[in-house]
């Protein structure tokens, strides 16, 4: 680490080509002022995204490169991973563009490891045609978590809004079975450390809502927030995290309450994601805290109904790319101070 702001390299994976992730990665990169902020490197192939840009009204120009130390800095670079042509059929469920949309993941992941890039930035997949013999994971996060050091959390965030979750893509009716003390354990120190490190908070504040109407109004609507999550946060409070709860999470939002928290956890899917998105408008992150390298993406997918249409928002990809600078910066920092850690003088007798 331990680089300047506008030499850190972003590592870009196309996603689904015949959704609207290319259009998006391009049109973040058309205001010429991003380019003094990091060097993007795009893993596709540069005669596609020429393709891609004749879609859409663009004067972005990228530099193509056949060797990842070809990057040049203050340029839009694509690495050449793939020579041949690629059919692209706008808003296409096709098996042939997940085969691509993986093997740009899989190389940018493998450079990530390698230190050829600083930060991953994910562009959105179709996480039904990626599965293959060679890709048996339902997404990014999932091969992530494989990969690299740590464990991976989900956690969605938005300026100060930041929601992370108990359990991901889990069936609802499986929800209750995964709460275990070892998980929630797990998941809200993952939180707590990601708040100190990535987000340079020294003392995280940390809500955690719960699984039943009402937390199970004492057990007449559920026992789980009593039996389970009750016990686990009183245990973390007493040894010195800041995490309360568990809320009922029908209010919470609405009422503003999560503003007082510096991160909100939530025991399923849904529970976090609905008010997140509502409350994002548009520029959310998903963020895979817990990790010893930095992944963004936007909070949207393919967008097929779009594609090829000119009409795709990349906000949410631009925060993607923001969001990574940042923790990158503030990961550096961290580092930083916890090896040089302050000395105090002894006082003169």
């Amino acid at each position: 680490m331990n680089k300047k702001a506008e030499n850190i390299i972003v590592g870009i994976s196309v996603g689904d080509l015949n959704g609207i992730g290319s259009e998006v990665i391009l049109k973040t990169f058309e205001d010429s002022r991003m380019l003094e902020l990091c060097t993007p490197v795009i893993f596709a192939n540069a005669k596609i995204l020429s393709f891609v840009r004749k879609s859409f009204t663009s004067t972005v120009q990228f530099h193509g490169v056949d060797k990842l130390d070809q990057i040049i800095p203050g340029k839009v670079n694509v690495y050449n991973l793939w020579k041949e042509g690629v059919d692209i059929n706008f808003g296409t469920n096709d098996e042939k563009i997940g085969e691509y949309a993986i093997k740009s993941f899989v190389a940018a992941t493998k450079a990530l490891k390698e230190d050829l890039i600083d930060v991953l930035v994910t562009a959105p997949i179709n996480k039904y045609n990626i599965q293959s013999e060679d890709f048996k994971f339902p997404g990014h996060t999932d091969y992530l978590d494989q990969e690299l050091e740590g464990n991976a959390l989900m956690m969605m965030v938005q300026d100060n809004l930041r929601v992370g979750l108990l359990t991901d893509h889990v069936p609802l009716n499986e929800v209750s079975s995964h709460l275990t003390e070892e998980l929630i354990t797990r998941k809200i120190e993952t939180i707590r450390k990601s708040l100190i490190q990535d987000f340079s908070i020294v003392k995280p504040k940390i809500a955690v809502l719960g699984l039943n109407p009402h937390c199970g109004d004492g057990g007449v609507i559920g026992k789980e927030d009593d039996l389970i999550l009750k016990p686990v946060l009183k245990k973390l409070f007493y040894s010195g995290t800041m995490v309360f709860g568990p809320f009922s999470a029908d209010g919470f939002f609405g009422s503003g309450q999560y503003e007082k928290y510096d991160a909100v956890v939530a025991t399923y899917h849904d529970q976090g994601l609905i008010p997140f998105k509502t409350l994002s408008f548009g520029k959310g992150v998903n963020y895979t805290a817990g990790l010893d390298k930095v992944r963004t993406s936007p909070d949207h997918g393919t967008g097929y109904d779009i594609a090829g249409k000119d009409m795709a928002d990349f906000n949410s990809f631009k925060e993607a790319v923001y969001l990574a600078l940042d923790i990158f910066r503030s990961r550096n920092q961290y580092e930083e101070i916890s090896q040089k850690p302050l000395k105090i003088k002894e006082k003169q007798l």
